[in-house]
């Protein structure tokens, strides 16, 4: 079974904002903010809408980053 380091705790990354070299915050998994109830479902399954072809079958989550200064988003796909 695979495992973001991020979403478990395990490692933290600091993302640069490209715009204001702020460090942004990651705002965890960009599928948990498909609905209301995303935050809920199967993992496996949630990676098929996350954006990202291959994220399922090469065990990769997809963070949401965000810059409170000048409002920049972006994802990241962080190895499992």
């Amino acid at each position: 079974m695979n495992v973001c380091p991020l979403c478990n705790g395990l490692d933290a990354w600091s993302v640069q904002c490209p715009n204001c070299r702020t460090i942004m915050e990651d705002k965890g998994k960009i599928t948990d903010y498909l609905d209301d109830y995303s935050a809920y479902m199967d993992i496996d399954s949630m990676k098929l809408f996350d954006g990202a072809k291959q994220s399922l079958e090469e065990n990769q989550c997809v963070h949401y980053y965000y810059c409170t200064s000048c409002m920049h988003e972006e994802v990241k796909s962080i190895n499992e």
